[in-house]
This record gives structure tokens, C-alpha cells and sequence, in this order.
């Protein structure tokens, strides 16, 4: 098994075109960047998804092609809110500690937002699971519409700089591990298994990060 996965990564990359390479890099920079709350995450989102949706629209996968324009618009957002939401920090230093959510700060969701959040993915992905189960002739539709609508919400979770984010891409691209296996993308499989580790740092980042972000606000409103 190991050895034929081998043998597919190789296979894969030696058919990579220069915009594919340029696309997996840039989407490696986001991630790294990203981990640094660095704004420049969302230039190298942009550059990624804008190749990939031409890549995928090109090879008819119109679904996936959808998901990166999806993506792309995201990555507009995601720049403007951090990028403004700074000058909205400065004018909020006054409120307290559980009202200071803005997206230039990293903050968590409550249990009742989680909840909301994973039962409404849940819920679209047994639907449109269905619906592709039912009309098309998609390879595991249910985990590949988990995957996707995982995805969806998980990036707007970024946007927001919501801690927990990176706990939702662990498990979606461990997810994405399997599916991309069982369709024989080797290389994107081990794209995926990287991107888990990278999630896995992330997080430990960004909880260091808000554990200082919030401490400083604290001393900041009792001084």
C-alpha cells in the first residue's frame, strides 16, 4: 500500500503544471502565515484559490471550481476584516473582555454557537449527500459534502480569527485524507496530511496568542 502510494505522490508530481505547483505554495504560504496573524495570508488565498478555480473549471470539476470562487471572495473579506477591524480594537478598548471580539483579535465561540455550527454542517452535508448519492454518480458523496461544507465554514471561522478554527481543519483535513486516498489523488492526500500538522501547530499558536491578546486587554482596563 505504502509503496504504491509512493509511486502515486511521484506520478503526480512529475504531471504538475507550473500553475499547480504555484497554487499548492501559495496555499502553504497562507497557512504559514496565517498562523502568524500575518494579513499577508490573505494575498497568497487569493493567489491559490484564483488558480485552482481556473485549474479545477478547466478539468469540469465545476463543483469544486465553485468552492475555490467561494474561497476567493473570502479571502477579499478576510483581509478587509483584519485589516480594519484594528482601528476598531483601539476605539473598543473600553468594553470588557467578553465584548472584545472583534476579528483583529483571536476569540472563542461558545458551546451554543459550536453546537449551531456543527449540526447546521452536518445537516447540509446529509443533504446534499443525499441529493448526490441520489442523482449523480459522486464517489462518497456524504463525506465529500462534509468536507466541502466543513470547509465553507471553517474558513469564515478564519475571517473571524476564531481559536477553534483550527481544531475544524484538523479533523476536515484528516477527513479529506481518506477521500483523497480512496480517489487516488496521491499528491493532494499528502498536501492534506501536511496541512493537519500545519493545523495542529496553528492552533497551539493561536492559543499561546490568545492567552497573551487577552491578558494584555485585562491589564490594559484595570489600569
Amino acid at each position: 500500500m505504502w509503496q504504491s502510494f509512493y509511486q502515486g505522490v511521484l506520478n503526480a508530481i512529475e504531471v504538475m503544471s507550473y500553475w499547480e505547483v504555484t497554487a499548492v505554495i501559495l496555499g502553504i504560504s497562507y497557512l504559514l502565515l496565517a498562523m502568524r496573524e500575518n494579513s499577508l495570508c490573505w494575498y497568497a488565498a487569493f493567489g491559490s484559490t484564483a488558480i485552482y478555480s481556473w485549474l479545477f473549471f478547466d478539468v469540469s470539476l465545476v463543483m469544486e471550481s465553485a468552492l475555490n470562487v467561494y474561497y476567493l471572495l473570502m479571502a477579499i473579506y478576510g483581509w478587509y476584516a483584519w485589516r480594519t477591524a484594528k482601528q476598531v480594537n483601539k476605539e473598543s478598548a473600553s468594553n470588557s473582555i467578553d465584548e472584545f471580539k472583534t476579528p483583529a483579535v483571536i476569540h472563542t465561540w461558545t458551546l451554543s454557537q459550536h453546537s449551531f455550527a456543527i449540526g447546521g454542517v452536518i445537516l447540509l452535508s446529509l443533504i446534499s449527500g443525499y441529493l448526490l448519492s441520489k442523482n449523480t454518480n459522486a464517489a462518497l458523496p456524504y463525506l465529500d459534502s462534509f468536507t466541502t461544507w466543513g470547509a465553507v465554514l471553517t474558513t469564515y471561522m478564519v475571517a473571524k480569527k476564531v481559536l477553534e478554527n483550527w481544531l475544524y481543519w484538523i479533523v476536515i483535513d484528516a477527513a479529506a485524507v481518506y477521500l483523497f486516498i480512496d480517489r487516488g489523488l496521491y499528491l493532494t492526500t499528502l498536501l492534506m496530511a501536511i496541512y493537519v500538522v500545519l493545523a495542529v501547530i496553528g492552533y497551539i499558536s493561536w492559543k499561546k496568542r490568545f492567552a497573551e491578546q487577552h491578558k494584555n486587554i485585562y491589564q490594559e482596563q484595570t489600569t
